[in-house]
């Protein structure tokens, strides 16, 4: 019921935000499918698989609003789910741009976390809304919501970027280009307590700042599917999350290097 309340009130906002969009003509249906490898999993700082992974994802789109499956799937046993999911998302996303401002981008939407590996953590929903700039550095903020496990939890994304359209040719006729951008992310007292535990005194984490992601990625088109090859380096920003060791893991500064492609249809 919970879930089901959350998914009314996202989709009320979706009419409320700009009811003249639907007017638009969007009535093209689009598909788009994502592949992509990495060296490791890590998410908001969380080291979740220290080796190599499959990440799979499936979109459908109608005008702003789409709904999408992702996959994690491990490579490796390092967590012993060699071949298996060890996460899957379903997201529902509607954005636009507002029709008074068309600079001012936004997005609203819900994400279910699904763990079916082992029991390894309870699945939880989030809802979501953001805001961006068509500026130079397109700044952007989002807000996280947890409305399950979490209850209470939030989570704030804030993020800068830039693309180069053209830098290099992997191959006459084949332009590369370079996206660079950071992302700066907090958690409040329930989301920390919830994700990361407790310092190592036995103190409650309070709210403070998460991870740090630095990217490097360069996009190209071959064979027409985009590819992108890509380099992040994630580092943990808050002491108290500095000095757990709630994922096991001995490192608090990860580089995850990465390469996928994409195919719309």
């Amino acid at each position: 019921m919970r879930v089901a309340k959350w998914l009314a009130v996202v989709l009320g906002v979706v009419v409320c935000l700009d009811s003249a969009v639907f007017a638009e003509d969007e009535s093209e249906i689009g598909f788009e499918f994502t592949a992509d490898f990495a060296s490791k999993y890590v998410w908001r700082g969380q080291a979740l698989v220290d080796d190599w992974v499959f990440q799979p994802g499936v979109a459908v789109s109608y005008g702003g609003l789409s709904a999408s499956f992702w996959g994690n799937l491990d490579m490796t046993d390092e967590n012993g789910s060699n071949g298996e999911f060890s996460e899957i998302d379903l997201t529902l996303d509607y954005s636009g741009q507002f029709s008074d401002f068309d600079i001012l981008g936004y997005s609203v939407g819900m994400i279910n976390y699904d763990f079916p590996v082992n029991g390894a953590a309870d699945d939880t929903t989030e809802v979501y809304a953001g805001l961006s700039l068509d500026v130079p550095a397109s700044p952007s903020v989002t807000f996280y919501r947890d409305v399950d496990e979490t209850r209470d939890g939030a989570y704030i994304s804030v993020g800068v970027g830039h693309s180069f359209e053209e830098v290099f040719e992997l191959a006459p006729d084949t332009p590369v280009g370079v996206d660079i951008g950071a992302t700066l992310g907090w958690g409040n007292t329930a989301y920390n307590k919830f994700y990361w535990g407790a310092a190592p005194d036995g103190s409650t984490i309070g709210g403070e700042m998460n991870d740090l992601v630095l990217t490097v990625a360069f996009p190209f088109e071959l064979a027409g599917l985009s590819f992108s090859a890509s380099v992040n380096y994630i580092t943990l920003v808050g002491d108290d999350i500095r000095k757990t060791d709630f994922y096991g893991k001995s490192r608090d500064d990860n580089i995850v290097a990465g390469i996928g492609f994409a195919a719309e249809f």
